[in-house]
C-alpha cells in the first residue's frame, strides 16, 4: 500500500485565508479545510496595512487545528500569498512596522516619478513586468521618496509569504515566483534588475537569497513545534504567489497549450510560456511575465475581476441589506441584458468605496441607461467581464501566434455559474471550469513533488483532473454576443 501524505496548505486571499489539509493516497488528493478566517486591512492615519501579525497568529491556529483533531502528522507545509507587498526587517531580524496594503494611496504619482528616471521602455525590458500603480518597485520608490526611516533601517526585505516562513522557520529566503511580481526581477537573467534598481535609488543589497518552488525552506521552530504540539514539520517553497499555486492546479496534461482564468477577487488571465515574451505588443497590451514552477512565464493579464461584485456587496451591507452570492446572481439573471456595460479596469473601480454608484457614473458618463437595481449592477458587472475575457484572450492569440480553443476557469470564481457562461458566450470558446480550490490544490502539487509523492506537474495534473469535478460551459446566442461586444469596445473607446 502506498504511503498517504498529509499536506498542509496556506492560502492568503486579499480578503480570507485558510488552512487546507490534503491527504494524498498515491492516486487521489482529497482536501479538508482546517481554519478559515478573514484577512482585513487596517486603515490608520492614513495609511492602509496587512495586520500580518495577526496573520501569522491564524497560521499558528491551523496548525494547532490539525493536531488536536488527530493529524498530527504532517508531512509538509506550504504557504501562498497574494503578490508585491512586503515587509522590512532590521539587523537582527525585528519586523520594522506593518507592511502596506498594495491598495494604499502612497503610490499616487510614482509612475511619473519613476519614469523621469529610467524610462518605462527600459523598465519592461528588463523586468517583463505590466505596469500596476501597486508594484512593489513603486512602493519602494514612494518610500525613498517620502524619507521613510523604515526602508533606511532594513537590512532584509521579505515578500509576505516569505515573511511567513521566516516566522515559522527562521529562514529567510526569497521564493521565485514571488519576487517575479515586483517588477524588480530580471525575467531573463533570473537575478535582481540591480541597475534599474540603483537608478531609481532603490536599495540593492537587502534581498534573501532566491530559492524555486519545490525547494525546502526549513523546518517548524523547536518553540513554535511545542507550542502547537506537533514535529518540527519541513516547510517548503511552493509557487508562493498565489496565482501561480492557481495555474499549477489547471487540469490540463502532456504540454498542451492552454489559456487561464485564476478567478477570484482578481481575474487572472493569461497562457503558459517556457520562456518571457518582451516585446513591444506585450508591452502595449499591458502583458506581464511572471514567474511559475518550473521556471515556467506567466504570460498573463491582470483584470479587476470579483472585486467589482465584492465591493458592490459590502456597500449593500453598509446601507443595511445583506444579499448572498447566489441571490444577487439570482436577481443578475433576472436583469435585462447588455443594458449597461463597463470597462471593468476603469481606474475609478480600484480602490475601496461605493461601487454602485461609480458605476452608475461611469454608465451615464458614457451615455448609457443607469442601472438602478441591483440585479441590473450586478449583470452588467458579469457581462462586461466576459467580454474583457474576450478581449484579453484574442490579445494573447495576436502576440504569442496560438489559437486556444478552450477557456481554463480555476478558483472561487467558478462558483458564478452565470460567469462561467457568460465567458463561453462572449469569447465563443468552450470554458472548463474547476477546480474551485485551486491554489491550495496547486500548493499542494509542489509539495507532493517537494517530498517526492509526486514526480512532476504533469503528473500532479493528472492527479488534479482524477481528484476534483469539472464543469463545461458551450457557448451559446453568439450573434448576440457578438453585437453586443462590438457595443462594449466602443463604450470603453475601443476600435
Amino acid at each position: 500500500m502506498s504511503k498517504v501524505y498529509k499536506f498542509l496548505a496556506f492560502d492568503f486571499g486579499a480578503s480570507s485565508g485558510r488552512a487546507m489539509l490534503a491527504t494524498f493516497d498515491g492516486e487521489k488528493i482529497t482536501l479538508e479545510e482546517k481554519h478559515r478566517f478573514s484577512n482585513d486591512p487596517v486603515v490608520v492615519n492614513g495609511g492602509m496595512y496587512w495586520d500580518v501579525l495577526r496573520l501569522f497568529h491564524e497560521i499558528k491556529q491551523g496548525i494547532l487545528k490539525c493536531a488536536n483533531s488527530g493529524d498530527r502528522d504532517i508531512d509538509c507545509i506550504g504557504i501562498d500569498t497574494w503578490g508585491v507587498d512586503y515587509g522590512l526587517l532590521d539587523k537582527n531580524g525585528k519586523l520594522l512596522g506593518n507592511p502596506h496594503h498594495y491598495r494604499d494611496t502612497r503610490t499616487e504619482g510614482m509612475y511619473d516619478e519613476a519614469f523621469k528616471l529610467v524610462p518605462k521602455e527600459e523598465i519592461f525590458e528588463k523586468t517583463g513586468i505590466a505596469f500596476n500603480w501597486f508594484n512593489t518597485v513603486y512602493q519602494l520608490l514612494a518610500a525613498r521618496l517620502s524619507d521613510d526611516v523604515t526602508l533606511k533601517c532594513a537590512e532584509k526585505l521579505l515578500f509576505i509569504p516569505d515573511l511567513f516562513n521566516y516566522f515559522l522557520t527562521g529562514e529567510m529566503k526569497c521564493e521565485y515566483t514571488i519576487a517575479s511580481t515586483s517588477q524588480m526581477f530580471d525575467s531573463k537573467k533570473h537575478v535582481w534588475a540591480e541597475d534599474m534598481l540603483k537608478k531609481l535609488g532603490i536599495p540593492t543589497d537587502i534581498y534573501a537569497d532566491m530559492i524555486y518552488p519545490g525547494d525546502k525552506v526549513g523546518v517548524l521552530k523547536p518553540e513554535l513545534a511545542e507550542e502547537l504540539g506537533v514535529e518540527q514539520i519541513p516547510v517548503v517553497a511552493v509557487a508562493s504567489h498565489d496565482t501561480g499555486s492557481a495555474v499549477a492546479s489547471v487540469p490540463v496534461c502532456d504540454g498542451e497549450d492552454f489559456v487561464y482564468i485564476s478567478s477570484g477577487t482578481w481575474s487572472l488571465m493569461g497562457v503558459e510560456l517556457d520562456e518571457p515574451m518582451v516585446n513591444s505588443e506585450a508591452m502595449s497590451h499591458n502583458f506581464t511575465n511572471e514567474g511559475g514552477v518550473n521556471k515556467t512565464i506567466r504570460f498573463l493579464k491582470n483584470i479587476m475581476g470579483l472585486w467589482l461584485i465584492q465591493e458592490s456587496r459590502r456597500q449593500w451591507d453598509r446601507e443595511g441589506t445583506l444579499l448572498s452570492f447566489d441571490e444577487l446572481e439570482k436577481q443578475a439573471r433576472e436583469a435585462t441584458p447588455f443594458a449597461s456595460l463597463i470597462d471593468p479596469d476603469y481606474h475609478k473601480f480600484q480602490t475601496p468605496g461605493n461601487m454602485p454608484k461609480r458605476i452608475r457614473e461611469f454608465c451615464e458618463m458614457t451615455g448609457q441607461k443607469v442601472p438602478e437595481t441591483k440585479g441590473e449592477i450586478v449583470r452588467c458587472i458579469a457581462e462586461s467581464l466576459a467580454f474583457k475575457y474576450r478581449q484579453v484572450v484574442e490579445g494573447m492569440e495576436d502576440v504569442t501566434g496560438k489559437k486556444y480553443g478552450v477557456i481554463n476557469i480555476v478558483g472561487g470564481g467558478i462558483k458564478d455559474k452565470m460567469i462561467c457562461q457568460f465567458t463561453a458566450n462572449a469569447t465563443k470558446r468552450k470554458v472548463s471550469a474547476g477546480p474551485v480550490e485551486a491554489t491550495s490544490i496547486g500548493n499542494v502539487i509542489v509539495q507532493g513533488m517537494a517530498m517526492g509523492a509526486i514526480k512532476d506537474l504533469n503528473e500532479g495534473r493528472k492527479i488534479v483532473k482524477n481528484s476534483f469535478p469539472i464543469d463545461v460551459y458551450e457557448p451559446q446566442d453568439s450573434e448576440k454576443w457578438d453585437a453586443a461586444y462590438e457595443s462594449w469596445k466602443k463604450i470603453c473607446g475601443q476600435k
